[in-house]
């Protein structure tokens, strides 16, 4: 049986795609407009940005900067309603430089985006950037996870490690 997407879903789905067109215009306030005043943005080197006014200034920057003429090209993957105008949405997207007919397979990247239903539609209130970068994580018996057992055993004799650690930022 065939559904019809929720009219929240198109409307979504349209935020999404505008995003991706303001940035190929190399529109930083039609992107800006995208995203709630309020709203987060971490980058895929891991950079936070607060607000929509830093958002679309960060933008602009690079619009005119390194990103000049670049496209952003992507699709959305999945939408999820987790509360009434409150969804998830992930997608993918990568930054297509003017000079190149194919994206580059290491530019992809995943957005992890929360999007909120605002007076003026859906908008993003928070988004992650991350690089799509799949490992393998080795076998418990696979001579990677034997030696991060050792180390960590040698570790909690000598009194060193996680325990004292703590977060430079």
């Amino acid at each position: 049986m065939h559904t019809q997407p929720h009219a929240d879903d198109l409307q979504i789905r349209h935020l999404f795609e505008r995003s991706m067109q303001a940035w190929t215009a190399g529109d930083a306030e039609a992107y800006g407009a995208c995203f709630t005043e309020d709203s987060d943005y971490v980058s895929y080197d891991g950079t936070r940005a607060i607000g929509r006014a830093q958002h679309q200034a960060n933008h602009d920057q690079l619009f005119r900067g390194v990103l000049a003429g670049s496209a952003l090209v992507g699709e959305l993957e999945s939408i999820r309603h987790i509360a009434p105008g409150v969804a998830i949405v992930h997608g993918t997207a990568s930054v297509l430089m003017p000079w190149r007919s194919q994206l580059p397979k290491r530019r992809l990247s995943r957005q992890t985006v929360v999007v909120v239903r605002t007076d003026q539609g859906w908008r993003i209130a928070a988004i992650h950037n991350g690089r799509v970068r799949p490992i393998t994580v080795p076998a418990p018996d696979a001579l990677p996870s034997r030696m991060s057992r050792l180390m960590t055993r040698t570790a909690h004799r000598l009194g060193i490690g996680q325990r004292t650690a703590t977060i430079q930022l």
